[in-house]
């Protein structure tokens, strides 16, 4: 342990991050980096049983370092790389959970203050709302000689203030149509702690579908070491319409701030749908790479088609679906102008297809003698109790291991097992379950 520092080494890399923050992703990422430069990524562990070395890595990361300093050399060896080869791979993850909360933050901070702004300028906009109404009853009073109408209109409101309400309104009211991306141009500031660290030591890779995103941050990547605002030449596929309000500015050109904002938005979206994925990552990487390939999924192919129920011909399968699609859409067109319960909506931009709510039905009176006679054959018995004896009928407790896979010496473990789950399963801790007296639930052995 070094001069200074209060945990050793080992610990520091055990300890994930406990924030959802820029500063918390670059700490995350610095870990990450810290078990890659261990190199145990070019070891092949092939020969090894997966769930074997998962089993030495939960272990190594539940034990004391003086247990492990304790153990024979190949012992402690072996679950020392287990534990860095594995501690790897939920590091990385770990980095991109943060990542995924950090801008789904962004987004929500953006609305919060959004929302906060419009309430403080509503007072102001109803007043001057009040006002130009005011003006425009004016212009309906049929009185009032037209040739008269500004006049009137000008003793009533001078030009001058009159002038100053429309620009009052323009500047505060947001058409249907807006959203918070003004806001979010705030939030640029906490993208920059962390996008170095995200462009320099991330390497993402994307599915056909995430080709878009992937060159957008490639670009990033690109000009993370240059200081112009003015990016006209950055890949625009990315932008769709809601987004280019922020990212154009008044002058016509890309601006980085909105730019940047747009892919990190655009970057959540794709690996949540895992277009974009990160190869190296257990949770975010490509879904693709677990599918059987090559031989082995010809040779488990006729078994998969069958359990599925699909034909072995891919045309077939098709066709079936295009039939039963072109059925049921024939059936619908026919029966739609009689349906009651759906009906277009024309009011947007883009019409919507609106479905009522299905109506409840009611209980006959004999369903509802059935559950009081079902009730009323119900043994009263506690929960505790009840655990207990389906444990006594199927022993599902026994299929509990300890993290090492050694036997178990403790009596009454059974008891202490279900005390615990319990506990996590009723959400109200550990304390109700707590008998000094009884050796199974004792605090020590809960905890």
């Amino acid at each position: 342990m070094p001069d200074g520092v209060r945990t050793s080494r080992f610990e520091q890399l055990r300890k994930g991050p406990v924030a959802i923050s820029g500063p918390a992703f670059n700490q995350a990422v610095v870990r990450y980096l810290k078990l890659k430069a261990f190199g145990m990524q070019s070891l092949d562990f092939t020969g090894i049983p997966p769930v074997r070395f998962n089993a030495l890595a939960r272990y190594a990361d539940m034990i004391s370092v003086y247990k492990i300093a304790r153990m024979p050399p190949a012992r402690r060896t072996a679950m020392l790389v287990a534990f860095v080869r594995s501690c790897e791979i939920s590091a990385l993850d770990n980095a991109l959970d943060v990542l995924d909360g950090v801008i789904a933050d962004i987004g929500r901070e953006a609305k919060k203050i959004g929302q906060k702004k419009r309430l403080r300028t509503l007072k102001d906009l109803d007043k001057s709302a009040l006002e130009l109404a005011h003006i425009c009853s004016v212009l309906l009073d049929e009185n009032i000689d037209s040739e008269l109408l500004r006049t009137t209109i000008f003793e009533k409101c001078p030009p001058a203030r009159l002038a100053d309400t429309i620009t009052f309104i323009n500047a505060i009211a947001r058409p249907p149509d807006a959203s918070v991306h003004d806001e979010m141009v705030e939030q640029y500031g906490r993208v920059r702690r962390f996008l170095p660290c995200l462009l320099e030591n991330i390497e993402f890779s994307a599915a056909p579908a995430g080709e878009t995103t992937l060159e957008a941050i490639r670009y990033l990547a690109a000009i993370r070491s240059t200081r112009r605002q003015h990016i006209d030449d950055a890949p625009m596929a990315i932008i769709t319409g809601p987004w280019k309000r922020l990212c154009y500015g008044k002058d016509g050109h890309l601006s980085r701030q909105g730019y940047t904002l747009c892919v990190m938005n655009k970057l959540r979206d794709s690996l949540r749908r895992r277009d974009i994925y990160v190869a190296r990552s257990e949770r975010w990487g490509d879904p693709r790479a677990k599918l059987l390939q090559g031989q082995d999924w010809h040779t488990s192919r006729v078994q998969v088609y069958r359990s599925l129920g699909h034909p072995l011909n891919a045309g077939e399968a098709v066709n079936a679906l295009t039939r039963q699609l072109d059925t049921v859409y024939r059936q619908v067109a026919k029966n739609f102008a009689d349906n009651q319960a759906v009906s277009l909506d024309f009011t947007g931009k883009r019409t919507k297809l609106t479905i009522a709510h299905l109506n409840g039905l009611d209980e006959p009176p004999t369903l509802k003698l059935l559950s009081k006679h079902i009730s009323d054959l119900l043994p009263v018995v506690d929960l505790t109790e009840l655990l207990l004896e389906i444990n006594a009928h199927i022993g599902f407790a026994d299929e509990f291991t300890h993290a090492s896979e050694a036997g178990a010496r403790m009596d009454d473990l059974t008891v202490s097992i279900c005390a615990v789950l319990l506990a996590e399963a009723c959400n109200i801790g550990m304390e109700p379950f707590i008998r000094p007296n009884i050796p199974a639930l004792t605090r020590y052995r809960l905890s």
